[in-house]
């Protein structure tokens, strides 16, 4: 896919959901490996009359790797920021810094050229509505179960925590996005029961058909993981924190309805509308308390949610 192809999923990012203006900052963040999508988004901040800057540096060793510290000094020195990387740097104490100090932005994790064109070519004010009326019916809920027909069956306990919603629409200081967005979620108190990924999860991105990544929890913590390369990520991230990097961090319900096909691509597909996605590990920057080096996210096909016992209407559904 050639730059031209990038240019009008770059202005959505510039103009509707980031909403850049001439009289302030703007920082691309991006690493050797998203280069095209970073250019494109330069061209398209540098349109709108902002002072725009941009700061590569090489891949992070793996996904929530903190960047170097002066991209992370510079992320908070700016009134915005967009960070096209092959690693995530969503749930970083840099991204999370950077926020709190008043700079408004999104991380594009693992983006392509492919998904950056699907992602940002939804209508985000639709999005927005989608998870306004999610997070409303979800409000006040103490209990939340998902079921799938791949076999899973887990409950959440909600306690005191928020639901978040990621609209996409990043337009007051201090406000943070994933792009392409899409989703309502939660750093859950707890859980227990087993969710089978069926959907997308990595390392292998899209699964393959009958395959399936089986995680057992019980009290907020994964206790069982049956696949060999996704137990090694944990056991490796263990080494460091242990126990946390098992702590059932996410459940997040996708919103937007102009994904109709996984793709392959986590960033994305847990943003398909009619899908759940769970995640284990790091939770400190939405809203829970555990610092993990690790977020691993997977995406459940055809679920079934029940909000204290009554079943939920999801928005949409995918293949």
């Amino acid at each position: 896919m050639d730059d031209t192809g990038l240019e009008p999923a770059a202005a959505t990012a510039v103009n509707q959901c980031l909403r850049l203006s001439p009289d302030e900052t703007c920082l691309i963040v991006t690493d050797d490996d998203r280069l095209a999508i970073a250019e494109a988004l330069y061209g398209a901040a540098a349109e709108t009359g902002a002072t725009v800057t941009q700061l590569r540096y090489e891949p992070g060793a793996e996904h929530g790797a903190e960047p170097p510290v002066p991209t992370g000094t510079a992320m908070a020195a700016v009134d915005a920021f967009l960070a096209p990387t092959s690693k995530s740097i969503s749930h970083t104490r840099a991204r999370q810094a950077a926020c709190e100090a008043g700079a408004r932005g999104a991380t594009l994790p693992g983006i392509t050229e492919d998904v950056f064109v699907t992602g940002l070519a939804a209508d985000y004010d639709s999005i927005r509505s989608a998870c306004e009326r999610l997070e409303t019916r979800l409000d006040g809920v103490s209990s939340v179960r998902v079921t799938t027909p791949a076999g899973t069956d887990v409950t959440f306990d909600v306690g005191t925590r928020e639901w978040r919603s990621d609209t996409g629409l990043i337009h007051e200081p201090g406000a943070f996005s994933n792009l392409p967005a899409g989703e309502v979620f939660i750093s859950p108190a707890a859980a227990t029961g087993t969710y089978v990924v069926d959907g997308t999860m990595r390392p292998y991105g899209l699964l393959d058909p009958g395959q399936r990544i089986t995680i057992t929890v019980e009290d907020g913590y994964a206790t069982d993981i049956d696949d060999d390369r996704v137990r090694e990520s944990f056991e490796r991230a263990a080494e460091s924190v242990g126990r946390d990097a098992y702590n059932v961090a996410e459940l997040g319900i996708g919103t937007n309805l102009g994904v109709t096909d996984l793709s392959g691509s986590v960033l994305l597909d847990e943003k398909a509308a009619g899908t759940v996605h769970i995640a284990l590990g790091d939770d400190a920057s939405i809203g829970g308390d555990t610092d993990a080096p690790i977020h691993a996210d997977g995406v459940l096909r055809s679920p079934t949610v029940y909000v204290d016992g009554a079943e939920l209407q999801l928005p949409g559904s995918t293949t």
